[in-house]
């Protein structure tokens, strides 16, 4: 198998296009060149040391450094499904719910892929575990901050319709079922959408890197299929229990709406 290596002038030379659109946001009034320049800089220094983090890992290949690598993921992927919440709850539970949905549902589907389907040995090999979880994480984070701002922001606009169900008798689970079912939909429809385009609109980022690592495009479509279901898996997983937690924190065992449990994102 043989890669064609990238040297940091190919880099600098497509960190041009970032460039370009920074001076884009400047002449259009868009103000996003200061977040395009931060958010690069933390992209390059972010997977510079990780790259040299892995590289250890990956010689050590012990299970303690493997699991708190995983644990540094997840604590950091908490942090980010709690920063863009329209309405949320305090942060201590926002982040709460986020990271222990993620770090049940991608740990629990990692695993499994890991001890089944792709089998290496060990099981918990840091080349195969780190970059699985990693993939899986990512992904279920993102549906998992879409279904929890859509049920928070959906319990508040619809208060009146929901208080309205509770005072005729309905339960909390019943007067808000429309927005539950309303926050698991938007949190699974990225995930909806990258399978119904794969292949078709898109090559997925695995598929694409394992080609250009010179891998047979039928061996990199297999596996590019598995990472679809165990991420989809991950995904509906985590929503589900994130949607149901924050409804829990919402209501409580008496039927009635908390909403005073919720605040603003820019309240302190």
């Amino acid at each position: 198998m043989t890669y064609i290596s990238l040297s940091t002038a190919d880099l600098a030379l497509a960190s041009l296009l970032i460039v370009a659109n920074g001076i884009l946001s400047l002449l259009l009034g868009l103000k996003l060149e200061r977040t395009l320049a931060i958010s690069m800089a933390r992209m390059v220094v972010q997977l510079t040391l990780v790259g040299f983090i892995l590289n250890l890992i990956f010689d050590l290949a012990s299970p303690l450094w493997t699991g708190l690598i995983a644990l540094v993921m997840v604590l950091f992927a908490g942090v980010e499904v709690v920063a863009r919440q329209e309405r949320k709850l305090s942060t201590v539970v926002s982040y709460g719910l986020g990271a222990s949905a993620m770090t049940f549902s991608s740990v629990v589907v990692t695993v499994l892929a890991l001890t089944t389907q792709i089998g290496p040995d060990p099981w918990y090999d840091p080349q195969y575990a780190i970059p699985l979880l990693g993939m899986i994480l990512g992904n279920s984070m993102t549906g998992i901050a879409l279904g929890l701002n859509t049920l928070t922001t959906g319990m508040y606009r619809d208060r009146a319709a929901i208080e309205a169900q509770l005072c005729l008798g309905a339960t909390r689970w019943q007067a808000s079922g429309p927005v539950t079912r309303s926050a698991m939909r938007t949190g699974m429809m990225p995930m909806i959408n990258a399978m119904a385009a794969a292949g078709v609109v898109s090559l997925p980022g695995m598929m694409t890197g394992q080609i250009l690592a010179g891998v047979p495009p039928t061996e990199a479509v297999r596996y590019q299929i598995l990472i679809m279901f165990l991420i989809v898996g991950a995904t509906g997983l985590g929503v589900l229990m994130t949607v149901y937690g924050g409804l829990i924190k919402l209501t409580d065992s008496r039927d009635r709406l908390r909403l005073d449990r919720l605040q603003r994102a820019d309240d302190e």
